[in-house]
């Protein structure tokens, strides 16, 4: 009989130590490179070529001359019309609106002022030709416009009205005897205003004008107008224009004024996709509602949104990555170390100010891309339906609001967090964000878009609620059910249970708020709270008189705006999930559910206030939050450097001495003279240290 202690001793073997997980750079930047790679690759290449960089030296006319010039070759390029891709095969192009995006877009990196000019000719100009007008139309002006014989401008914006489109006071008169529209400016507020290529290099125009013929006016439409002589540059008779001048940002392109005084053009300059008038002057439609004509006509247009939403994105990425670069070398103070001083990357402030922008930047490429494909099934024509057009139009705006604003902030922020170099013009940052900074208002004004994206959710909410409330029944439980959730959120109840289930245990928060359906489910209910709030808000309106009905609209605006928020917010968060699952490494798949983790985190963090007062955080998760985002930046400290890397974008792009490693060889150089200081006895002893000694 053997005792316990006569049995041979058994050892359990220790647990191995969980593998630090690493990101495959190459991996995941391949798949970012999205549906279109070998496009985004050819614009990127080209996008390191010293011909098509900025050139900050340049007076305001030399960079205009300098961003023209960089346009005829992007339309001559001999293996590749990258800028073409959009247009018809029989014309040239690609018929593939997907992949000049993709590549188009990357312009931004050369220089912004390239981007934003091509833009205009051939995502503004070009492509109102193109999808307002017939074929005919298209075979007759495409052409020169395609190639750059006839540089355009895109003229619907007014002076007076700005992104109130359907209010254009110019005016295109019918005149039946002699089969021309006469295009007319009543007044100083209709002058057509901000438009690229307009102050110099246009001798055409897409002009917006309400047309009016047998003394009807049937709304807003886009007419061919010659505006100046190809041989002379000499605005032609009845056109007069003036030079915006020096603007803030974006000095390469041309923006000025148009206006028209009684100016004739053909009937057949009428680009007549959506409407047509006849030699007589009857005018006929394919889609009879003059409302949903408008929205229809803007509707083809949405590209300009679309590439601005991609280019925001590039801009980010760009100062993003210039600014953890330099933070991941940049040493400064004496903290942990008496002789070493410590990166900026280690201090919790500096990741703090960075690493959520990271993340947030990540997921306003993964909702881009989504953005991407929806355009490219409408306009390739391969799912091009009336609800896939809706779709398309509330997501670009919701995404071109978000990322527009979110660059210009994020810019601002990695110039800071690069202190004084950040301001120097070589660095790039400030240059970036002056260049980016009319992006905001840039195919409509942010807010005015998220008010036509809440326009949609408020819709589609009333909608619902009409088929739920269709009988008594229905509106009963409705009642029922409104009654309900307020006794569970707003009485405090689940925010109750929620304190009592976390008391002691902030690691059970924590578990909780980082479980992907948590996260989903608080970003979903805020969504649709604030859209039910302000859609019931809103129902005494439909019935009142014209100044109630406005009052009413009005103190429910910035709930309508905060809405549009919401949904933008649940987009990308979405579309960076959904993006998770496309990852095959295990490493980079679980780096990158931090990265969204910090994402989601931190979009409710912002938003703690309404998750207390609506009952759907206890106030031990709200605590939990913040300590868990912090945590998680820490986690990613060691991923940065290759979080940006990943994006694609080495030094020949970047260009900012500052990301160029220069930084680490004078950390170097200053930490090698003071160890050969103290290794050979120079150092001189601080005064400090002396006071010491002869305590």
């Amino acid at each position: 009989m053997t005792t316990t202690s006569d049995r041979p001793a058994t050892t359990q073997a220790a647990p191995a130590p969980k593998a630090t997980p690493r990101v495959d750079v190459a991996g995941l930047s391949e798949q970012l490179l999205g549906r279109w790679p070998e496009w985004r690759r050819h614009a990127r290449a080209r996008s390191t070529d010293p011909t098509f960089w900025k050139d900050e030296s340049l007076s305001m006319a030399e960079h205009r001359e300098r961003v023209l010039d960089q346009m005829r070759l992007l339309a001559n390029e001999d293996e590749k019309h990258q800028v073409w891709l959009a247009f018809p095969e029989r014309l040239g192009g690609g018929n593939s609106p997907g992949a000049n995006l993709a590549g188009f877009e990357e312009l931004v990196v050369a220089d912004p002022s390239l981007q934003i000019k091509a833009g205009v000719q051939w995502g503004l100009f070009s492509s109102a030709i193109l999808h307002l007008g017939t074929p005919e139309q298209q075979d007759r002006l495409l052409p020169a416009a395609m190639d750059l014989t006839v540089p355009g401008a895109f003229a619907m914006t007014e002076i007076g009205h700005g992104s109130d489109v359907a209010s254009v006071a110019t005016t295109a008169t019918y005149d039946p005897e002699t089969e021309e529209f006469e295009i007319h400016t009543p007044f100083r507020a209709a002058w057509k205003e901000f438009l690229g290529n307009a102050a110099v290099h246009a001798t055409a125009a897409t002009v917006f004008a309400q047309l009016i013929t047998n003394g009807v006016n049937h709304g807003v439409h886009c007419f061919y107008v010659p505006v100046r002589d190809p041989e002379t540059m000499e605005f032609l008779p009845g056109i007069s224009g003036h030079d915006d001048g020096l603007k803030g940002g974006l000095r390469g392109v041309d923006n000025g004024r148009f206006a028209f005084d009684h100016v004739r053009i053909p009937r057949t300059d009428l680009l007549a996709r959506y409407g047509a008038v006849a030699p007589d002057g009857t005018y006929s439609s394919p889609i009879d509602s003059p409302g949903r004509r408008f929205f229809t006509m803007l509707g083809s247009l949405v590209q300009g949104r679309v590439s601005l939403d991609g280019a925001a994105s590039t801009a980010s990425k760009l100062g993003l990555a210039i600014a953890v670069k330099y933070g991941a070398e940049r040493r400064q103070f004496t903290s942990s170390s008496p002789i070493e001083e410590t990166v900026l990357l280690d201090y919790a402030t500096h990741r703090r100010r960075l690493f959520p922008r990271i993340a947030e930047t990540y997921a306003t490429h993964f909702a881009h891309d989504r953005l991407l494909d929806l355009f490219d099934d409408v306009f390739s024509g391969e799912k091009d339906t009336p609800e896939n057009r809706e779709d398309l139009e509330t997501m670009a705006a919701a995404l071109k609001a978000t990322s527009t604003t979110f660059v210009l902030e994020t810019l601002q922020e990695a110039r800071v967090a690069c202190g004084g170099a950040g301001f120097i013009t070589e660095n790039r940052i400030t240059s970036l964000h002056h260049d980016m900074d009319v992006y905001a208002t840039f195919e409509g004004d942010n807010t005015v878009l998220l008010q036509l994206v809440a326009k949609r959710l408020v819709g589609d909410y009333a909608k619902e609620l009409k088929g739920a409330t269709s009988t008594p029944a229905g509106i009963a439980r409705f009642v029922v059910d409104r009654a309900a959730d307020a006794a569970l959120h707003r009485t405090g109840l689940r925010r109750a249970g929620q304190a009592l289930a976390d008391v002691g245990d902030p690691r059970r928060a924590a578990g909780h708020l980082r479980d992907a359906e948590t996260q989903r489910e608080l970003l979903a209910d805020r969504v649709a709270t604030i859209v039910e709030d302000v859609a019931m808000a809103l129902r005494p309106a439909q019935k009142a008189d014209p100044v109630t009905a406005a009052r009413i609209f009005d103190e429910n605006q910035v709930q309508l705006v905060e809405a549009a928020r919401a949904h933008a917010d649940l987009l990308r968060w979405s579309a960076f999930t959904d993006a998770l699952e496309q990852i095959e490494d295990p490493g980079t798949r679980r780096v990158m559910t931090w990265v969204r983790d910090v994402f989601g985190l931190t979009l409710i963090e912002r938003n703690l206030a309404w998750y207390l007062i609506n009952g759907r955080l206890s106030a031990q998760r709200a605590r939990t939050v913040t300590s868990y985002v912090d945590r998680l930046l820490d986690r990613l400290r060691p991923h940065a450097v290759d979080l940006v890397d990943a994006w694609g974008y080495g030094p020949e792009h970047l260009r900012a001495v500052i990301a160029s490693g220069i930084e680490a060889e004078r950390q170097d150089e200053a930490r090698a003279y003071y160890a050969q200081q103290r290794a050979d006895g120079t150092a001189p002893i601080s005064e400090k240290a002396l006071k010491k000694q002869k305590r």
